[in-house]
């Protein structure tokens, strides 16, 4: 058996500053121990199929070189996730248990579960989490889309929160905690809160009120912080959710933190709402997570927070970059930073400094041209474009080539007079059907022109931000259908759930 060098995992400290850097958050026990079973010269004589054969593959080294097929170990090899490790180092956590140990003490849980199924999978979890609780909760209407997935799965029902809307930009932001007050006063048979913090645009939500709020009618809060994996990370970013009294919160690591696409983490906070929590949630995770984890996602997380918790200086020049494109921006004549729209939101008590919001209104094309052209003329790609604004993602530990950006976003074309902008948000449609009872019913298939009025099957939402904008059980609005198909026509459009990509026919309930 290999056996690996091992150092004991440690509790964890309240906020990890850019002074207070504890050695071992330079540690990447998994990583380590993944690159120390690579460096044997193995026979491989079990899954995955390529063992490891860069020259006699399937070609997958043509894709990820031969190096990471090297890495590409199953789950519960010896020695590295697998309860074998015990038997050589008896009393010792594993690799991928340290390294679980490690990411809660860099962003203050009580526990961290690496997943490898994306914060798409960690709502699902979490959802069901909530099902154990009970069958009612209070959830932000604008939460993503896996949300309601989860909730239709497990046979909730939701008590809706609204967040606010800036139709301008055409985006949602959060909740309040007044809003979450009235509505657990009004569903006092709820047996959780669920919002999401930040919004796609980095509007901060008041996690700590929200938490008060919650934990006061006796629920614990979950939050997705799917967009603010970075969060708590330097003393310039915002203080993240199991810090603020969050009792789960969903971060998908890969968006803002750096690891690779579809890993994620689960966050247990602190607390009696979160400590009663806390079997549950190794029970769901485990009948959810895959028995095939990618190693080279679970490494990834590991790499991804040893570098957040150890490189203040990376932050600081990543958010150094995109301060010069806001500083920039905000002395164009054309385009306009907007921040300041942001955070004139009462639910918003911060926001994501690595999110850039430029709004295009006045600048002679719209954001989804603008989103369009970048990509194609300058292979420039941004994060998301709407109608009046084009929003950029700056890696928390990578900092932009602003000159690239800027002399491309410069050369834009523009327009003689004021671009037509295609309708703003729509409104939520009405409900009269439950979600997993419209979701489960049987269907049939429309035409568009005969969709308004029927009773949708599906969660629809317009991607990304992946925001469902009619849910099963809602009624098709004129407007809405409108929205979804302008969306799905938009050269960087995409509508999550249409069984027609163009829309040309929606699936409804027979």
């Amino acid at each position: 058996m290999v056996t690996f060098t091992a150092s004991p995992a440690a509790a964890s400290p309240p906020r990890v500053d850019a002074d207070t850097i504890p050695a071992r958050q330079h540690e990447t026990p998994y990583a380590d121990a993944l690159r120390s079973l690579a460096a044997h010269d193995w026979q491989r004589l079990h899954v995955p199929a390529h063992q490891a054969n860069a020259e006699t593959g399937p070609g997958a080294a043509r894709i990820v070189g031969s190096e990471a097929m090297a890495l590409d170990f199953p789950m519960l090899f010896s020695g590295v996730d697998q309860e074998s490790w015990r038997l050589v180092t008896p009393g010792r956590a594993t690799p991928l248990e340290r390294a679980q140990d490690l990411a809660a003490e860099a962003w203050g849980a009580a526990r961290t579960w690496f997943i490898t199924n994306g914060a798409s999978g960690g709502n699902h979890i979490a959802t069901m989490v909530a099902r154990g609780l009970g069958d009612e909760l209070v959830v932000q209407r604008s939460v993503h889309s896996s949300v309601i997935d989860g909730i239709t799965h497990a046979g909730l029902t939701p008590h809706f929160v609204h967040g606010s809307v800036d139709a301008g930009l055409g985006c949602s932001h959060g909740v309040t905690a007044s809003q979450v007050e009235d509505a657990l006063r009004t569903h006092p048979e709820s047996a959780a809160v669920y919002i999401v913090s930040p919004s796609y645009f980095g509007a901060v939500a008041d996690v700590a009120a929200i938490s008060e709020v919650a934990h006061r009618h006796g629920v614990p809060l979950i939050v997705d912080e799917a967009w603010g994996s970075h969060f708590g990370m330097h003393p310039a970013l915002p203080v993240n959710a199991a810090r603020l009294g969050a009792d789960l919160v969903v971060s998908s690591t890969h968006k803002g933190a750096g690891s690779l696409t579809q890993s994620a983490m689960l966050q247990l906070g602190h607390g009696p709402e979160a400590r009663g929590l806390e079997a549950l949630v190794d029970r769901v995770v485990r009948s959810y997570q895959s028995t095939s984890c990618s190693a080279l996602l679970l490494a990834s997380l590991d790499e991804a927070r040893s570098r957040l918790a150890t490189r203040p200086d990376a932050i600081a020049s990543a958010l150094d970059s995109a301060q010069e494109i806001r500083a920039r921006v905000r002395a164009d004549r054309r385009y306009r930073d907007a921040t300041p729209d942001i955070l004139a939101r009462a639910d918003a008590v911060a926001n994501d400094p690595f999110k850039v919001a430029i709004d295009t209104r006045g600048a002679g094309i719209t954001g989804s041209e603008a989103h369009h052209l970048l990509l194609r003329d300058h292979r420039v790609y941004c994060e998301l474009s709407t109608p009046s604004a084009l929003l950029l993602l700056v890696g928390a530990t990578s900092p932009v080539d602003v000159e690239r950006f800027w002399g491309a976003l410069q050369a834009l074309p523009e327009a003689s007079t004021e671009p037509e902008r295609p309708l703003a948000l729509p409104a939520s449609c009405e409900r009269v059907m439950g979600l997993g009872e419209a979701f489960f019913s049987p269907v049939e298939t429309v035409p568009y022109t005969e969709a308004v009025g029927r009773i949708s099957a599906d969660s629809l939402a317009a991607y990304p931000p992946g925001v469902p904008n009619v849910l099963p059980g809602e009624i098709l609005s004129a407007e809405t259908v409108s929205f979804l198909r302008a969306t799905a026509a938009a050269p960087s459009g995409y509508v999550r759930g249409a069984s027609d990509p163009a829309l040309e026919a929606f699936r409804v309930v027979a």
